[in-house]
């Protein structure tokens, strides 16, 4: 049993890294874009608002404004705290789950 949930916690921290990676890429293409002024109707940058508005409006509500949006900066930096520690957490305990279960197996002590 140990086994299948270290197999699981190592598919989610890659699924979890994916993802996070993904929205960094988003984020940083939308604070790209917003020194471009690009066409507000462009389907495209309608998606791409849509995809990381609901990231950056919380932040936004936190940080006072001052005259230059820290939003992407603040994400950027949750962001990679989440894939240093979240996403490495549960990378090394499946593989500690795993190793673990294996080593009883073969009636090796697990440390």
């Amino acid at each position: 049993m140990s086994i299948i949930l270290g197999n699981f916690l190592i598919s989610l921290s890659r699924v979890v890294d994916i993802v996070l990676t993904i929205t960094y890429w988003l984020i940083l293409f939308r604070a790209i874009l917003s020194w471009v002024s690009p066409d507000p109707f462009n389907p495209i940058v309608q998606s791409l608002y849509r995809l990381t508005e609901p990231i950056l409006e919380p932040l936004r509500r936190l940080i006072p404004p001052r005259g230059l949006d820290f939003s992407p900066i603040i994400a950027f930096l949750i962001i990679i705290f989440l894939q240093s520690f979240l996403v490495a957490t549960l990378r090394d305990t499946g593989y500690h789950m795993r190793q673990s279960k294996q080593g009883q197996v073969q009636g090796i002590m697990p440390y």
